[in-house]
């Protein structure tokens, strides 16, 4: 392990510094184990708060939107200017499907991240689509924002010439003051990631039931826990190593202990005692593996191939000059002289006995004429030792040594031959020596040498004798060569299948062995690798759960705020599992009370409500630099209730963030109006050629008294066709206003939502929901007139005229209509 390096800096609200206090407070954790996470720490720790050497941090904060152009993306043909008030607040940009607005959105997530998770997933038409079929030329997106600083303006715009890939274009960035930039993806992509303020209707889906890993990741990285991750992860891959490095050492060993056995080689049988015991001897088989003679077997069969004899024609050669000896010996060889040799013999025998006698007695006198000088003095003659009687005298010596003469030349012939005998028999014992002690030591091996050891001893014996049969030598001499060879070719295969056998055993074995001795030397370093990830891994899930209690809280109030009659409860979040295992986010939710079945049985509007409730905590947590939302289409899906909790929930986000909503469905900005929420009400509409406007939007009531307003001043239109427009712009006036005061009043006494919206459902006429609105359920229309009778007969009268008028003609002056029907309606709003 790395030792601890010293940080030129040091933040105590870093994780990594909480996890070093928590090692100093247990003095009952070993001392190697946190040692192991203080290196593992140091090694993954950030170099101090300083933004990085090479000024890649993100530079910017407090990032509110300002206005987004876009011309020629999407539904958008001609320039369209989204302006949004570039502070806290909601905004609403309401419009048809189709009428353009999620363009604005998709163009405002184009220009930050340089893709749309709308299209992801999408087929290739979809993808390409991107340009607007009305629209030639190039394609323009600009984001205009502001940011905190001494230079708030900020504009961001990707542009693409006619014909030119998504994928190309020109992406710039310009700060107020300045030259425009290239546009820096890598800075804006880690916080744009981390806290991505886009969702979309595709992905609200998807928070919930998409990839589990995908939110844990992304949950995960906002919890600020990179260090401690790196750190487990530096822990682990260190102890993932030195578990491999066992597995691997076990493995081979019962590999090796499976093919050992098959093997004869008394070598592979010591190497498999060996690694058959629970704890090897590994210096025993370093020996082994040392030993370069291979041990006594192959040894043995070594010693047996290295056996030489003399070459057979040197044999051969010593043959022939044995029989010629031989012959010579027969040819010289009579009785008369053997008997002549045998005499001589004597005589010289006799000759050097009385010589030495006076040498032994007279050391010191010369001889003369090789008589020594004490035998020619007078009483020093030499008795005979044969006869005892005689004297061996000067004279005598004479006479022996010219008999002697005489005799060695009659005998010289057969002398000669039989020297000539005696050294050819010599050669030849001394060529083929003693039996070898090889072919005793060649038994361990498994040979049998006895009939070759016969053989040789048989030479010896022959070799032996004064007169050996020549043609007997022959044979044994030729039996020998072949014994031998024979042998020396079995020993040469044995030795060969023992060592092609044994050879590949030994790198092999080697690797083991070395591999052995670290796994063992590595022991205890993974025991203490092992207690220093347990540990690890169980602080960094302590300060986990801490830092993600405040995110589960805010997941938990906007979920009660948006589940109104729901009988699912949503408890704790909590992340299970780590960047290596299996990794998802736990949701603790429970339907009616029973565990675990929630997501299963969760209607498609409660799972886009969970989906937010994920989504909100963690785009405007307070270390984001987006000061701002973007939201595509939430209300899709959600009944009333949930619509009324969705509008509370953006209101108060709406305090310190800006919330920009983009929807089709009317009633989010209907609970708006009702529940008199700060919000602007953007209305996005597409005329033809994807000519897309955008007007400030009023509540519909007063919408219909402007459009009734606007068709009296319009002489175009035939005064017939006019007056009913007129009449059933004020008919649709009073409807919009008993409706709102209908779901106002009825919601504010307690009625369910749905019972609400069935209710209303029920009221077919004008005159049935006016009398809803102002009588409340289950009072007859009868009644009506008598209530409003008791405001004035100008209430009964304008609703009489407003409902008739849109199908017959009146007498009446419509401006009076128009005005009556405004007091009408304002009456309904007290």
């Amino acid at each position: 392990m790395e030792s601890v390096c010293a940080q030129p800096q040091r933040n105590p609200n870093r994780p990594g510094e909480r996890i070093i206090r928590q090692l100093d407070a247990e003095p009952e954790l070993p001392a190697e184990v946190a040692e192991i996470v203080r290196a593992a720490l140091a090694a993954s720790a950030p170099a101090g708060d300083r933004p990085p050497a090479d000024d890649s941090a993100f530079d910017f904060s407090g990032l509110f939107l300002r206005a987004i152009r876009v011309e020629g993306f999407r539904g958008i043909g001609p320039e369209a200017v989204l302006e949004i008030p570039s502070g806290p607040g909601l905004t609403l940009v309401t419009g048809r499907n189709g009428s353009g607005k999620s363009s604005f959105a998709e163009a405002a997530e184009l220009a930050l991240t340089g893709a749309n998770r709308r299209w992801d997933g999408r087929s290739a038409a979809w993808r390409e689509g991107w340009r607007n079929l009305h629209r030639r030329g190039p394609v323009r997106i600009e984001l205009e924002l502001r940011a905190d600083g001494p230079a708030p303006a900020l504009t961001i715009a990707r542009s693409w010439a006619d014909g030119e890939p998504l994928a190309g274009g020109r992406w710039v960035q310009r700060r107020a003051g300045a030259a425009e930039t290239a546009f820096p993806a890598d800075r804006w992509a880690p916080p744009m990631e981390l806290y991505r303020p886009f969702l979309s209707y595709s992905e609200l889906g998807a928070l919930v039931d998409g990839k589990p890993s995908e939110l844990f990741d992304a949950l995960h990285q906002l919890l600020g826990l990179d260090d401690l991750i790196d750190a487990h992860e530096h822990i682990r891959s260190v102890r993932l190593e030195m578990e491999s490095a066992a597995r691997t050492a076990r493995r081979d060993r019962q590999l090796l202990l499976a093919e050992l056995p098959g093997i004869t080689d008394r070598r592979a049988v010591r190497a498999e005692r060996i690694l058959r015991r629970p704890e090897p001897d590994l210096a025993e088989l370093e020996r082994l593996l040392s030993d370069t003679t291979g041990g006594a077997e192959p040894a043995a069969l070594r010693a047996l191939a290295a056996i030489e004899l003399p070459p057979a024609p040197r044999i051969e050669k010593l043959l022939i000059r044995l029989r010629a000896a031989r012959t010579a010996v027969t040819v010289a060889t009579s009785p008369e002289s053997a008997a002549d040799l045998r005499v001589l013999d004597l005589l010289r025998t006799a000759y050097s006995h009385v010589t030495e006698q006076h040498l032994t007695a007279a050391p010191g006198h010369r001889l003369a004429a090789g008589i020594p000088d004490s035998v020619t003095a007078p009483g020093n003659a030499c008795p005979c030792p044969v006869c005892g009687r005689g004297s061996l005298d000067r004279r005598w010596l004479s006479e022996t040594a010219a008999a002697v003469d005489e005799l060695a030349e009659r005998t010289a012939g057969l002398v000669r031959a039989q020297a000539e005998l005696s050294d050819v028999l010599a050669e030849l014992r001394a060529a083929i020596g003693a039996v070898p002690t090889e072919l005793t030591t060649a038994e361990a091996a498994c040979l049998d040498t006895a009939a070759l050891r016969e053989t040789w001893a048989q030479w010896r014996r022959l070799t032996a004798s004064p007169d050996p049969d020549p043609d007997s030598l022959g044979v044994v001499h030729q039996r020998l060569y072949g014994e031998l060879g024979f042998l020396q070719q079995r020993a040469a295969k044995e030795l060969d299948r023992l060592e092609q056998a044994w050879t590949p055993l030994v790198p092999r074995l080697r690797t083991w062995l070395e591999l052995a001795r670290t796994v063992h030397a590595q022991a205890t370093q993974l025991q203490t690798a092992r207690a220093a990830e347990v540990w690890l891994k169980a602080a960094t899930a302590h300060v986990r759960d801490e830092r993600l209690a405040p995110l589960a809280g805010t997941a938990r109030w906007v979920w009660q705020s948006l589940r109104q009659q729901s009988n699912v409860e949503l408890g704790g979040i909590r992340l299970q599992g780590n960047a290596n295992s299996a990794r998802r986010v736990q949701l603790d939710v429970t339907v009616d009370d029973v565990d675990g079945a929630a997501l299963g049985v969760m209607s498609q509007g409660e799972l886009h409500a969970l989906g937010l409730a994920l989504f909100l905590p963690r785009a405007t947590v307070g270390a984001s630099p987006f000061r701002f939302v973007v939201i595509d289409d939430p209300v899709q899906a959600m009944d009333p209730a949930k619509v009324d909790g969705l509008a509370r929930v953006l209101a108060t986000v709406a305090w310190d963030r800006q919330v920009v909503v983009f929807t089709h469905d009317d009633r989010l900005a209907e609970a708006v109006r009702r529940m008199q929420i700060d919000a602007r009400i953007l209305e996005v509409q597409r005329r033809e050629r994807s000519v897309v406007e955008i007007r400030l939007s009023s509540d519909p009531v007063h919408r219909y008294l402007d459009d009734a307003r606007a068709l009296l001043r319009t002489p175009q239109l035939p005064s017939a066709i006019s007056d009913e427009l007129v009449a059933s712009c004020c008919r649709s006036a009073l409807e919009a206003a008993s409706l709102a005061r209908a779901k106002r009043v009825l919601l504010a006494e307690g009625m369910d939502h749905s019972e609400v919206q069935r209710r209303i459902d029920s009221a077919q006429s004008t005159r049935a929901m006016v009398t809803l609105a102002v009588l409340g359920p289950g009072r007859r229309i009868e009644d009506l007139n008598k209530r409003l009778a008791r405001e004035g007969r100008w209430a009964v009268e304008v609703l009489r005229d407003a409902t008739a008028g849109a199908h017959i003609p009146i007498a009446r002056d419509l401006s009076d209509l128009i005005a009556e029907t405004e007091r009408f309606v304002n009456w309904l709003a007290g």
